[in-house]
C-alpha cells in the first residue's frame, strides 16, 4: 500500500513545507498554509547489482535508441505562424510543432484574450485541422461570447469546459489538434495524485502530462499560467524549468499598452518583446509603437523632450514630460511616473551643480507618455533637457531628441546601440540628435548628429543654457 506525507502548501505562492505556518516564509501572506498529503509510489523491487542500490529497474533497450550526432538530420521545422508578427516574433518565428509555451500575467491583463484570439487565426489559416481551447475557469458559453467579441468564431476551433486532467489528455489524443491551448495551469487537476487545484503537486504533474502528451503527438500547447502578487510566476519553479518557452504578458490596467517578453525560449531570442493594445474588439498588434509613445502636437511644447530607450532588440521612442513649479511646502514634491526617483534627485543635484540651474527648492512633476519607462541610464539627458526647458520656459524643436547617460561630474557618457537608436529617430522624421562623443563615426542620412561631452555643452546646443 503506498505511503502518505503530509505537507503544507501555500496556496498563494506555491510554497510547500514539511511544517504548518500561520504566515508564509516565501510570500509574507497570512493564513494560506494548508495541509494536503501527498501519495508516495510504492518501492519497486530493489536491483541486485553488486555495491549499487536502485529503486528503478533497467529496460533493455533496441539499438535504434541511440544515434550518432553527425546522423541526426538538420531539417528546418515548419513552425505554426499565431497571426500576430508581434507573438511571432517573440516566439522566433512561430510556434514550434511539439512545444510546450507558457503565457504568465497578471489577472485581467488580457492572456485569455490573446490566446483565444490566436486560436482563431490559426483555425482560420490550417482548414485541415482542428485547434482545441480547454478552458478550466469559464464555461463553452462564456467562451463563445468572447470569441464573437473579438472575432475568434471559427468552425473548426473546438471548445471544452473541464478541469480534469485526463479529460483534457484524452481530448488531444483524440482530435491530435494543429494547436492545443489550456486556459490555465492552475485550474486542471489530476486524479492520480494528491494536493489542492493549483498547488506545487498538482501543477507539476499537469505540466509533466501535457509536455509528455506534446512531445509524444507531436502537438503544440499555449499554457495560461498565473502569477502571484509579487508577479512571479505561481507554483513550483519547476515549472518554468519544464516547458519550453515562458512568456511574460505585462501592462498597465490603466493603459491599452500590452508587452509580451520571452523569458525563457528554447528556440529563439529572449531579448525580443512584442507590443499590443487592448481595445473592446481584442487585442491589436502594434507594429509600429511610435505613435502610443510621442504626444499628438505639432507644435513644440515647453517641458518635453523625446529620447530612444531599447527593449530587446526594438528601440522605442520615449517622450518625456517634465513641470516645474514654486513650491509652497517646506519639503519640494517630486512626483514621477515611469521615470525612477532615485534618478530625477541625483539629475536635479547635477544640474544644479554643473548645469548652473537651480530646481532644488522647485515642486518637481516627470512623466512619460502612454505608461512608457524611462529608467535606463540613457535616458538621463533627455529627462534633464525636459526639466531645463520647463525651468526656462524655452521649448525644444520636436525635431530634436536627446540621447546619453549623465555622471555625477556632469559628463555625458556613451549610450550602448546608439546606432541603432539613431537609425530609428531617423525613420520617424528626427533631423537633430544630440549625443555622446562618438568613438567611431556614424553616418545616419537625414539625421544631424550633435556631440557633447558635458552638461553644459547639452544645454546649449538645445539652446537651454542660461544666458
Amino acid at each position: 500500500m503506498a505511503k502518505t506525507s503530509v505537507q503544507y502548501l501555500c496556496s498563494e505562492c506555491g510554497w510547500s513545507g514539511p511544517k504548518w505556518y500561520g504566515r508564509c516564509p516565501e510570500c509574507g501572506q497570512w493564513g494560506t498554509i494548508e495541509e494536503f498529503h501527498e501519495a508516495r509510489p510504492a518501492a519497486a523491487t530493489r536491483t541486485a547489482a553488486p555495491g549499487r542500490t536502485s529503486r528503478t529497474k533497467a529496460l533493455s533497450v533496441g539499438d535504434g535508441a541511440l544515434r550518432p550526432i553527425t546522423e541526426v538530420g538538420t531539417e528546418s521545422v515548419s513552425r505554426i505562424p499565431t497571426g500576430f508578427c508581434e507573438f511571432d516574433r517573440v516566439l522566433g518565428g512561430g510556434i514550434v510543432p511539439g512545444s510546450v509555451v507558457l503565457v504568465a500575467g497578471e489577472p485581467g491583463i488580457g492572456k485569455s484574450t490573446l490566446l483565444l484570439e490566436t486560436a482563431g487565426n490559426v483555425a482560420r489559416a490550417r482548414r485541415d485541422g482542428a485547434v482545441l481551447y480547454v478552458s478550466g475557469e469559464e464555461s463553452q458559453a462564456q467562451v463563445r461570447m468572447r470569441a464573437a467579441r473579438i472575432g475568434a468564431v471559427e468552425g473548426n476551433l473546438l471548445l471544452a469546459a473541464t478541469t480534469d486532467l485526463a479529460t483534457v489528455l484524452g481530448l488531444i489524443e483524440r482530435e491530435r489538434p494543429a494547436l492545443a491551448i489550456v486556459d490555465s495551469a492552475q485550474t486542471i487537476v489530476s486524479q492520480d495524485v494528491d494536493g489542492i487545484s493549483g498547488g506545487s503537486t498538482q501543477v507539476r504533474e499537469v505540466a509533466s502530462a501535457l509536455i509528455d502528451t506534446a512531445k509524444t503527438l507531436d502537438v503544440p500547447v499555449l499554457l495560461v499560467g498565473h502569477v502571484t502578487k509579487d508577479g512571479s510566476i505561481a507554483g513550483p519553479r519547476t515549472l518554468e524549468h519544464l516547458v519550453d518557452v515562458v512568456c511574460q504578458f505585462e501592462g498597465d490596467s490603466e493603459t491599452a499598452l500590452r508587452m509580451l517578453r520571452a523569458v525563457k525560449n528554447r528556440f529563439g531570442p529572449t531579448d525580443e518583446v512584442g507590443c499590443f493594445d487592448m481595445s473592446g474588439e481584442g487585442i491589436e498588434e502594434v507594429r509600429d509603437p511610435a505613435g502610443l509613445f510621442l504626444s499628438p502636437a505639432d507644435a513644440p511644447v515647453e517641458g518635453t523632450c523625446v529620447t530612444f530607450t531599447l527593449d530587446g532588440h526594438r528601440s522605442l521612442p520615449i517622450e518625456v514630460q517634465a513641470l516645474v513649479t514654486t513650491s509652497v511646502l517646506p519639503t519640494p514634491r517630486r512626483a514621477v511616473n515611469g521615470v525612477d526617483a532615485n534618478r530625477i534627485a541625483m539629475l536635479t543635484a547635477v544640474l544644479y551643480r554643473h548645469g548652473r540651474i537651480n530646481l532644488l527648492s522647485n515642486d518637481l512633476y516627470v512623466s512619460t507618455i502612454a505608461g512608457g519607462l524611462a529608467k535606463e541610464p540613457a535616458c538621463d539627458l533627455a529627462i534633464v533637457a525636459a526639466l531645463a526647458s520647463a525651468a526656462r520656459s524655452r521649448a525644444i524643436p520636436r525635431t530634436t531628441c536627446a540621447i546619453g547617460e549623465i555622471s555625477l561630474t556632469g559628463q555625458v557618457r556613451p549610450a550602448p546601440r546608439l546606432e541603432h537608436r539613431l537609425r530609428e529617430a531617423a525613420r520617424l522624421g528626427f533631423t537633430t540628435a544630440v549625443v555622446p562623443p562618438l568613438r567611431r563615426p556614424v553616418d545616419v542620412p537625414g539625421l544631424r548628429l550633435v556631440e557633447v561631452v558635458t552638461l553644459r555643452d547639452a544645454l546649449d546646443a538645445l539652446g537651454l543654457a542660461k544666458r
